[in-house]
């Protein structure tokens, strides 16, 4: 893992770098103008906070069922980028809301599904991080409670009426706005192996305050 790091590390690089010239050069929606490339960084960045409620779920069920300390780093590895990434969306989402609808923010099903699922991401970290003895299975507890409540996210704006834009923009986006493809497919990407090199990089911080944490109950318990 450690040597695919750097070819990946690299790799996301060139990406982020060639993300925003693919999309300068895009062409501009009808309706909402410039704005609308708000719409690449968006998109990409719950492309990523899903993959992040992907992870911690699998590792959760771990930490519950064969309590595995490894399973549990991953998954406070996981929940923290899917903070991260859900707050990137939760940004963006406004600013392009801001010109699409005239208002920052509509307490619609989607909008206010994907910030309560964002807040139990966050009250996973919170339990994990100061709720004392037996936090691991508490948050992972908590972890599938939010990993439950993301296909509803998902599917809101199929179920609900809302104004946010339906789930079926991306696929038909070949047919629809060809030129918009590429540009999309690079930031996802980007945002993708973004999320990748992050997540190996908190695994290896995991790792090493597991080994001090063991270095410093062996001096306590003298066997150092």
């Amino acid at each position: 893992m450690r040597r695919a790091f750097l070819p990946l590390l690299l790799v996301t690089a060139v990406l982020l770098a060639s993300a925003p010239v693919l999309i300068a050069e895009a062409p501009l929606e009808s309706t909402m103008g410039l704005v609308q490339k708000i719409f690449y960084f968006h998109v990409s960045a719950w492309i990523g906070m899903y993959l992040g409620i992907a992870i911690c779920c699998v590792a959760s069920l771990f930490v519950l069922f064969k309590s595995s300390a490894a399973a549990d780093r991953v998954g406070v590895a996981a929940a923290e980028l899917t903070v991260l990434f859900g707050s990137i969306g939760l940004v963006t989402g406004p600013l392009w809301g801001r010109k699409a609808w005239g208002v920052w923010w509509l307490w619609d099903a989607r909008l206010t599904s994907t910030l309560l699922m964002w807040l139990i991401f966050v009250a996973y970290l919170m339990v994990r991080k100061y709720g004392g003895p037996g936090a691991e299975k508490l948050a992972a507890t908590v972890g599938l409670f939010g990993s439950a409540v993301a296909p509803f996210v998902y599917y809101s704006v199929s179920i609900w009426r809302t104004v946010h834009p339906l789930t079926t923009v991306m696929p038909e986006l070949p047919r629809s706005a060809p030129g918009m493809v590429p540009p999309m497919a690079t930031s996802a990407f980007a945002f993708l192996f973004l999320f990748i090199v992050l997540f190996m990089a908190r695994l290896e911080l995991g790792r090493e305050q597991a080994a001090v944490d063991e270095l410093y109950l062996a001096r306590e318990d003298g066997t150092l």
